[in-house]
């Protein structure tokens, strides 16, 4: 067996077996605990019958799926682009950040389930309402976090390109902007997810499609497995979303002291 072969069991050994066990050990309590306390399925039904639902009609949920994981994905995109934009230019006037900081602060801390009526009154219940509600919640961490990377360079090296009369874009793409990789992919890590959730939310107001749609519609007629295996498959694209941001973190930021310490 060669090294590379031995290095990749390995790791599936010992990052995947100890959450596979938690896992089994975890279904098998809750199916075993339903058995013995004669749980009716109305309230919560077995991890057996949540199974049986989903491979009834596996197709039905990954299509739900995907249209979810398609709103958030564009939210998310749209949310970041504008968070990144403002960062860059909050990071070169304290001005500008006075101004508009309030502003973030105020949006990061409205009740998004108020939001979801407003966006259906201007938006209509088509797609373009699930998609901002997910750039909302996107919206604040990014921004604070490019604005942290777009500051955090080091300071000897940035008076150096200052001595050589390096202009502002030049200063920003060599210095800041490699310096703010590490925390938008770390921002990502927990915006991607907020922008699931946001479309999620969006879906009960507005949706007539995705898992948004499948849960609030299973939970209004009492459709319990249906409802869990709904929930099922947001985590395990949660789960998916994690696992390749983590990949591509490891990836771009192979240079970095966060990835190279866990080599």
């Amino acid at each position: 067996m060669n090294e590379r072969l031995r290095g990749i069991l390995w790791g599936v050994v010992t990052y995947g077996l100890p959450p596979a066990i938690t896992f089994a050990v975890v279904i098998g309590l809750w199916e075993a605990y339903v058995a013995w306390r004669d749980v009716s399925i109305l309230v919560v039904p077995a991890p057996s019958d949540v199974w049986e639902r989903f491979f009834d009609d596996p197709g039905y949920f990954w299509e739900q799926g995907w249209w979810t994981l398609y709103e958030a994905t564009l939210g998310l995109i749209a949310g970041s682009a504008v968070a990144i934009t403002l960062a860059v230019i909050m990071a070169h006037s304290r001005t500008v950040e006075r101004g508009l900081l309030p502003l973030a602060i105020a949006m990061k801390v409205t009740p998004l389930v108020a939001i979801g009526p407003v966006l259906i009154v201007i938006f209509g219940f088509g797609t373009t309402p699930k998609i901002f509600l997910a750039a909302l919640l996107c919206f604040f961490p990014m921004l604070v976090n490019a604005l942290t990377g777009f500051r955090d360079v080091d300071s000897g090296a940035l008076e150096f390109m200052r001595s050589l009369r390096a202009s502002p874009w030049s200063i920003f793409w060599k210095l800041r902007a490699p310096s703010s990789l590490p925390y938008v992919l770390s921002a990502l890590r927990i915006t991607y997810p907020l922008a699931l959730v946001g479309a999620v939310i969006a879906e009960w107001f507005t949706g007539n499609r995705g898992l948004g749609f499948v849960v609030y519609s299973a939970a209004q007629n009492l459709r319990t497995p249906e409802l869990f295996s709904a929930i099922a498959v947001l985590a395990l694209i949660g789960v998916a979303i994690n696992i390749a941001l983590s990949l591509l973190e490891r990836r771009l930021l192979f240079w970095h002291e966060s990835v190279r310490s866990t080599r």
